[in-house]
């Protein structure tokens, strides 16, 4: 049995809705681009995935592992949306993608400025097609400047923004986050731009060219140690997640398993001191502020661990819970995919996908609106699904175009 065979079925709510009516071309292949018009169709955008004939998105390709066929991570990033293959590198295909974007509010590609000249997808080609269009670029460097050319992956990104220099113990090299961190911190920052251009546009009625690089969305994440940094000079280095600022902000080990501790104010460290059994550190006038405990961090460090080891982790969860002092497990992936309350939440689920009877795993918005979750309209398009539909509809092609176009490979 797969883990997926224990899910539950999608959210028993009424999709988002907030944009619906919104149009969006996504051109887009891998994650960050795939990402950003997935947010957009969570929140009820028509989204028309235009993937290349016989190959498709690039992540298509992506595993093992797959599911039925299908790569995972492909299915992880692509709900919500209509699959159209379209080769746009042809007259007879950019014609059609023009025809799209007239019935369009939103295009979001990740090629590089050059790329999109050549082919003929820029903001500036598109606007001339329907001056209103939002077009949301998504590359690794930006469109400007020295290394706007070059290619990039969020491990590149990851490595450019200092990230993977504070990831890891100090005694270990340099470690790349766990998830495509940049690729989907890019991909949120697409839809957030995107979404903010068609409340302009709604006033204004001007199309918007939005420029998101990965790097730089990886590096604002990083704000908090940059600004640290550019205001004091002091360079923080790998600390094993033990954090430079607060005094007790890390893992801590147990009786049986690790845990997370982090007191982030004066009174959360007297209720510490008090669950802990130790009320005289509470009294201690050396501890009495952040500032004191940081110059007190190893022996306090030291003090606290040899407390923990004493009982097992659940028990010091309860005992932190009931105190309200900030701490928790570390979870592998199959005790997250089982969190009950994240399952309440509706945050995983299977949702049906293929015409076997079928399912696919999905990790839902996490976004409740008027106390629901997000519930899906569309399982991730299997390559070219919805070509025919798509095409009938909005570029009105009969049946002899459509076959005319397939056989000359276009679509």
């Amino acid at each position: 049995m797969l883990p997926m065979d224990t899910l539950p079925d999608a959210p028993d709510a009424a999709p988002f809705g907030m944009l619906a009516g919104v149009r969006v071309l996504d051109l887009t292949t891998s994650v960050a681009g795939p990402y950003a018009s997935q947010l957009l169709g969570d929140f009820g955008a028509d989204v028309i995935k235009v993937e290349r004939p016989g190959h498709g998105d690039d992540a298509r390709a992506w595993g093992p592992p797959f599911l039925n066929g299908e790569s995972l991570w492909f299915l992880s990033v692509n709900r919500n949306k209509r699959s159209l293959t379209l080769d746009y590198t042809r007259p007879e295909g950019r014609a059609i993608l023009f025809d799209l974007a007239r019935h369009a509010d939103v295009v979001v590609v990740n090629m590089v400025q050059r790329t999109q000249d050549k082919l003929g997808i820029s903001y500036e080609t598109l606007s001339a097609v329907k001056p209103e269009l939002i077009v949301a670029s998504i590359t690794g460097f930006g469109l400007k400047g020295k290394r706007a050319d070059l290619p990039c992956y969020d491990l590149i990104a990851e490595g450019y923004s200092g990230v993977m220099d504070l990831t890891g113990e100090p005694d270990t090299p340099p470690q790349k986050v766990g998830t495509p961190a940049a690729d989907m911190l890019a991909g949120q920052d697409a839809a957030l731009a995107v979404c903010a251009a068609l409340l302009e546009r709604a006033r204004t009625g001007r199309g918007r060219k939005i420029d998101v690089s990965l790097v730089e969305s990886m590096t604002r994440f990083m704000t908090p140690r940059v600004a640290t940094y550019l205001g004091s000079g002091e360079l923080p280095r790998r600390s094993g997640g033990r954090d430079s600022v607060i005094a007790v902000y890390q893992v801590f080990d147990t009786a049986d398993r690790p845990m997370t501790v982090g007191l982030g104010n004066d009174g959360i460290w007297r209720r510490f001191c008090t669950a802990l059994g130790q009320p005289d550190w509470a009294a201690e006038p050396r501890y009495g502020s952040n500032a004191h405990r940081r110059e007190a961090r190893p022996e306090i460090v030291a003090g606290i661990q040899e407390r923990l080891r004493a009982r097992p982790r659940a028990e010091w969860l309860a005992l932190l819970a009931e105190a309200k002092v900030p701490a928790g497990p570390i979870n592998r992936l199959d005790e997250v995919a089982a969190d009950p309350d994240l399952l309440e939440r509706g945050l995983f689920y299977a949702l049906p996908h293929g015409a076997d009877g079928g399912s696919c795993p999905q990790v839902n918005l996490g976004i409740h609106v008027d106390g629901a979750p997000a519930a899906p309209r569309l399982p991730p398009p299997r390559l070219g699904e919805h070509t025919r539909a798509i095409l009938g509809e909005l570029v009105g092609c009969a049946e002899t175009d459509l076959a005319s176009l397939s056989a000359a490979g276009i679509i």
